[in-house]
């Protein structure tokens, strides 16, 4: 405006001329001015009187270039302008500070007025260099220069910026922990800028004309000018100003991003015109230097700029002291400036602005937002005003530690354990305004009990500590474990927050999702459309058991045995338990065994294998994985026996140094009952393990259910709370986190030798099977699984985004592992067969053993009967029966429980540990055994028998949990690994039995045809019809037999107690290892009838079939088996019949049907009848009279038919009306000697 008055006096208002008169501005005054290449610091000083400076020694030379003075604004009013003539500084660079000339030698008075003082100039030194600015700097010169003819006028206002500094604590931390990068206070306060312009559209406009008219332009799309300084190589700084386009259709991850990006761009050198083109808003934060406030040029084009400040506290709280602060509640504030053009946004609209932006950083929709699209899974901190605690209230203090407890008893709540959905969770019981707490809290120290190792923390410690450890990506529920010792450990354990892994460990990490990712691909490229449950959505589960199977193999574990389902199986044998995976590709050829043709196999997801892990460090433990079914669960009770029997043979007490490790599906692990049963065995004497640790795969989906249909409980591990164990819920996409949780779990394990499981928390990728449409069902769950990346893929870009490793490294890892499958597969057919231990082995003839024993082991046996250990008081009616057991010795009477004991005695001396367990099987369900004695007085235990064994783990008599499943499980499971051993499973009736319904078709009878498996578990099944009822008369002798092929079983049923002793000693020493199938008597446990002579343990052999050598050429042979045997020959003898032969069937398989049939041939003109108790469709008859029949390939009876006496056939086993069980006794004898 000066410079124009100087040229012209007539081109400028009339006001402003008459203003420059009077303050003495003459027109073309100014002879030299004041060059802009110097600093304003460097300037001469200017003359007392008119503006004149000193006239200087020597004449100044012309200067090389000139610009017109700046006008500064002071109270409104342009500063006067003064007349000054450059000083020559000869030999002075331009940088050097100048001396101050003062003429005046006393100050002056101060008028009342402000004296207006010309601008300092400083010269141009002759010597100056001179660079002209192009490009961006000079289209930034032009753009300045535009600006001076924009009216603008500026809005200020201060905002509290505590919850703005609070969040984007928390956003940073969640950004640390998992991808990387950094939001800033420009970020968001650019966000809540945008955000309110879009609440207010009429600030994104600009001034214009239309047909030489004042008009206002409206622009479609916010772009947002932000001002980027960039510092030069040669020192000097330069200011961009490029915008970001559409910021209004983006939310504050979209514009986070955009703004990142063109930042870089700015510092790449990389900007182009078109980054500068369309600016409609700009921002400014000369706060980052310091700056309080700020009054920015307003560019022409645009309406509005925003100037940020620096955030700091209030002046007059600056010098006080952080407890102070803390105290008074005092926030920092930052000041915005709303600078715009005047000519289209009036000031009321200008502050009303500000004031939505204010409110905007204030609110929790902004926030929330924020955290949503940053996928931050908590409710971000609320503004609350402060709340002073009053006397008669509960203290702060105390509110804190009730906030510490709620932590940790519903912390899980909150935790980010789901990687499909997203969810920002919270939860009243973990709001601090629950607590009567607040965000003025935060840097309030309080006291903490000792929490996280300190006596005191700030709030904002505290909740980072708790937020750490109870609800990030994992989830702990133990507060209802009644031992303090145990939550203590486990608070001491995670309440360290999450620390990272070294770079090493990540590394190991990494390469273990490539392996399970890279063995899935290839499988899915390799054998298209081949079944074989992937591990896909789940990879999480192969580093998790590295980490925990190499913490074993650290701590010295002799081995680790692992069961789990179908699903994953292929990938944990290849990648944990070490099988070839060349044998694997051979399996997907159909290539087998030479010798897999002699049984049927099975399918290559339910294989078992041996071998021997090594750790990262080089540590080394056996390791076991377990063949399975496809009934979920149902290895379970299995594989704890397993263990238990591997211990047993260490014979190392207390040492558990066999661990077990379970893995189950979400829905198998809610809805099987027999994880319930397995659970509860896990602290018992005669299971006990040392704890297993489980862990749920938890797919989120049981094939097509849905949990909200699969349980009612919150989660599928609910059941795990009943025996007080550990849960760990851990997000399936953080796999240091699944490492973190298995290295707990495993010094829990060892710890307390208590069960602990982990929830996994991941997806399937695909359907139950690589065949099956999972969309069908899950429509939405599947539209997120097939938008997902992998979590090899999400660990790889944090590891690089968090600058842990990078790109190169992790593509290198990739490579080399998809070269060595690659490898396998092409040597594919020169893979060495697997360990003789998992071939189908040939079947195996039984052998004849010598089962008698020297009369002197009996004696000694039974004087065990009668060593009653000194103190030990024997209940006063059980004596006597003890005593009668030597007695038996001398009379020759031998009742069955005498003959039991003389059995487990007799292999106890010959060095085969004995194994009992059942419901009540210490006693007897008929009070005939007393294995074990109480003493009456102190409740002490005396076992007889165990004087017999060298050492504890030879003799064990259990009693069971009320159970079938998971007890006939664990026996069975145990006689796999103690071959040598008599391993005994009991039913209290044979009838329950069918509650262990799949051991018995999975297991005892298939698994040496399916898995190579063997086992040599002897059911004994109390059977008999004794008008006891439809549950207590019948072990359903009829379903074993079914079973039966291939020599898979030995079936027998005994009527004497030299039968059972000779039966059992040949099972444990026969070679053909076998299940068998005892059904054991009832009312022949004290029948005199079904007595044994000494001579018959001392001599002979056990009988397959027993002749009645009391008939000869008879007119009738009865062929019958177990019990009823009794009846006939005491019905034979009421009638004074001499002429029907009863011959006893003791080994029903194999069958012996040519000892049978040659019995038969001893009497040619008899009628032969197979006589049962048992209905006519139940019982041996159906499979005894298939396996006789020549049409069926038996070998006959010589033309003669075999016919059926028996019960009618009848969907019930038995009636459970006394009387007419008596009339059909009678019917049944009466038919037995009458066809």
């Amino acid at each position: 405006m000066f410079e124009a008055y100087q040229k012209d006096p007539n081109s400028v208002d009339p006001a402003w001329v008459e203003y420059f008169r009077k303050n003495g501005m003459v027109a073309g005054s100014v002879s030299a001015p004041a060059s802009t290449n110097a600093p304003a610091g460097n300037a001469l000083p200017t003359a007392p009187n008119g503006g004149v400076p000193p006239t200087p020694k020597a004449a100044a030379p012309k200067p090389v270039m000139s610009a017109p003075q700046t006008v500064n604004n002071v109270a409104g009013v342009p500063q006067q302008a003064a007349n000054i003539n450059a000083q020559s500084a000869v030999n002075t660079p331009a940088t050097a500070v100048q001396p101050v000339l003062n003429n005046r030698n006393k100050p002056e008075p101060t008028p009342a007025d402000p004296q207006v003082k010309p601008a300092p100039v400083v010269a141009a030194p002759s010597s100056a260099k001179v660079e002209p600015l192009r490009g961006v700097a000079g289209r930034v010169v032009q753009s300045m220069e535009a600006s001076l003819s924009v009216p603008t006028a500026t809005s200020v206002r201060a905002v509290p910026a505590k919850l703005l500094i609070d969040n984007r604590i928390v956003i940073n931390n969640h950004l640390k922990r998992t991808r990387g990068g950094k939001v800033s206070f420009t970020h968001l306060i650019a966000f809540a800028m945008i955000e309110s312009i879009k609440q207010m559209p009429e600030m994104n406009a600009f001034f214009t004309e239309l047909d030489g008219k004042p008009a206002v332009g409206h622009p479609e799309h916010i772009n947002l000018g932000i001002a980027i300084d960039l510092a030069k190589e040669d020192g000097s700084r330069q200011l961009l100003v490029p915008s970001i386009k559409g910021c209004e259709e983006m939310d504050f991850g979209q514009f986070w991003a955009a703004y990142e990006a063109t930042v870089k761009k700015a510092r790449n050198g990389a900007l182009t015109v078109e980054d500068f083109a369309g600016t409609t808003v700009s921002l400014t934060n000369p706060g980052t230097i310091g700056t309080v406030h700020s009054v920015p040029r307003l560019v022409q084009g645009q309406g509005l700029i925003l100037g940020v400040g620096a955030m700091d506290y209030p002046a007059e709280f600056q010098g006080s002291s952080e407890e102070t602060l803390t105290k008074l509640g005092i926030s920092k504030v930052v000041t915005l400036t709303s600078t715009y053009d005047h000519r289209i946004i009036q000031g009321a609209t200008s502050g009303d602005f500000l004031k939505r932006i204010h409110e905007m950083l204030l609110s929790d929709e902004f926030y929330d937002q924020i955290f949503q699209a940053l996928r931050i899974p908590y409710v971000p901190i609320r503004w609350a005003k402060d709340v002073a605690a009053e006397e008669d209230i509960v203290p702060k203090s105390e509110r804190v530690l009730e906030l510490i407890n709620a932590y940790r008893v519903s912390g899980h709540l909150m935790a980010d354990v789901d990687p499909l959905e997203f969810v920002m969770r919270s939860h009243p019981d973990l709001d601090v305004g629950s607590h009567g707490l607040s965000l003025w809290d935060l840097d309030r120290t309080f006291p903490t009990a000792g929490f996280g190792g300190k006596q005191f923390m700030k709030l904002r410690e505290i909740l980072g500590v708790l937020r750490n450890s109870y609800c990030r990506t994992v989830g702990i529920e133990y507060m209802y474990i009644d031992n303090p010792a145990e939550r203590e450990w486990i608070q001491q354990m995670v309440e360290v927050g999450a620390p990272k892994l070294p770079k090493e460990e990540q590394i190991h990490v990494l390469r273990k999702l490539n392996s399970a990712e890279a063995f899935e691909t290839f499988l899915q490229t390799k054998f298209v459309g081949q079944k074989r449950f992937s591990l896909e959505g789940g990879e999480a589960v192969i580093p998790l058991l590295d980490a925990m199977i190499g913490a074993a193999a650290d701590r010295k574990l002799d081995e680790v045995c692992i069961g789990m389902p179908h699903r994953g199986r292929l990938n944990v044998l290849a990648n944990i338990a070490g099988k070839p995976h060349g044998q694997i590709f051979q399996e997907f050829e159909g290539h087998y065994q030479e010798n897999q043709v002699q049984g049927s196999g099975d399918v290559k997801y339910h294989l078992g294998t041996e071998g021997v892990f090594t750790a990262a460090n080089g540590a080394t433990t056996k390791i076991y994985l377990a063949a399975n079914p496809s009934h979920l669960e149902a290895v379970n009770p299995v594989l704890e026996g397993i263990v238990r029997a591997k211990q047993d043979k260490l014979n190392v007490k207390n040492a558990y140094s066999v661990m077990p490790i379970l893995l189950h599906g979400d829905a198998s692990f809610a809805g099987q009952g027999v994880n319930m049963e397995t659970l509860q065995m896990g602290q018992l004497s005669g299971y006990r393990t040392g704890g297993t640790v489980h862990i749920v795969v938890n797919n989120q989906v049981g094939f097509t259910t849905s949990p909200h249909a699969s349980r009612s409980a919150r989660y599928s591990t609910d059941i795990a709370k009943m025996i007080n164990a550990p849960v760990f819920h851990v997000n399936g996409d953080d796999p240091e986190a699944c490492v973190r949780v298995a290295r707990w779990a495993f010094e829990y394990r060892q710890a307390f030798n208590k069960d602990v499981v982990i929830d996994l928390v991941c997806y399937r990728r695909r359907g139950h099977n690589e065949g099956d449409e999972p969309s069908f069902t899950q429509p939405q769950m599947y539209k997120l699984i097939d938008a997902k990346r992998t979590t090899r893929t999400l660990y790889a870009e944090a590891l690089v985004g968090r600058g842990d490793i990078t790109a190169e490294e992790n593509d290198q890892i990739s490579k080399e592992f998809q070269a060595e499958l690659e490898a396998i597969y092409a040597a594919v057919h020169n893979v060495e067969p697997e360990s003789p231990n998992w071939q189908i082995p040939s079947t195996a003839e039984p052998q004849d053993n010598v089962t008698a024993v020297n009369a002197s082991v009996i004696q000694e046996i039974a004087n065990t009967q009668v060593a009653i250990p000194e103190g030990f008081t024997v209940h006063p009616k059980l004596l006597p029966q003890l005593q009668k057991r030597v007695e038996m010795i001398k009379d020759g009477t031998i009742d069955w429980g005498m003959g039991e004991i003389l059995t487990y005695g007799s292999l106890l001396k010959d060095g085969h540990p004995v194994r009992i367990a059942g419901q009540d099987a210490r006693r007897g369900t008929f009070s005939h055994r007393h294995a074990v004695v109480i003493d009456r007085e102190n409740g002490n235990e005396w076992t007889p028998l165990r004087a017999l064994t060298s050492h504890d783990s030879q003799f064990f008599v259990v009693d069971s949990l009320l159970s079938e499943y998971a007890a006939m499980g664990f026996e069975y499971g145990y006689s796999t690994i103690r071959p040598e051993a008599l391993v005994i499973w009991e039913g209290q009736f044979g009838d329950f039995a069918n509650g262990a319904q799949t051991i018995i078709d999975e297991f005892v009878s298939s698994a040496l045809q399916k898995w190579g498996e063997r086992s040599s578990v002897v059911l004994a099944l109390p059977h008999g019809y004794e008008g006891q009822g439809p549950d207590h008369s019948s072990a359903r002798i009829e379903r074993y037999l079914q079973l039966c092929a291939e020599q898979n079983m030995t079936v027998v049923q005994p009527t004497t107690p030299a039968q059972f002793f000779h039966v059992m000693r040949w099972h444990i020493k026969n070679p053909a290892k076998r299940p068998m199938v005892y059904f054991s008597p009832k009312s022949l446990l004290r029948l005199k009838a079904a007595t044994s002579k000494i001579e018959d343990f001392t001599n002979g052999s056990f009988q397959k079939v027993i002749d009645d050598p009391t008939v000869v050429n008879a007119s009738r042979v009865i062929f019958c088996s177990g019990r009823v045997y009794y009846d006939l020959i005491a019905e034979r003898e009421k009638l004074q019949e001499t002429s029907t032969a009863i011959v006893r069937v003791e080994l029903l398989y194999p069958l012996p049907a040519r000892e049978m049939a040659e019995i038969a041939a001893k009497h040619p003109n008899a009628n032969l009848l197979w006589v049962q108790d048992e209905p006519a469709n139940q019982g041996p008859w159906s499979f005894i009279a298939l396996r006789t029949s020549e049409q069926f390939g038996g070998p006959g009876f010589g033309g003669r038919t075999l016919r059926r006496v028996s019960r009618r056939a009848t969907a019930s086993p038995a009636t459970g009306n006394h009387h007419l069980h008596e009339d059909e006794q009678k019917a049944l004898m009466q038919e037995a000697f009458t066809r």
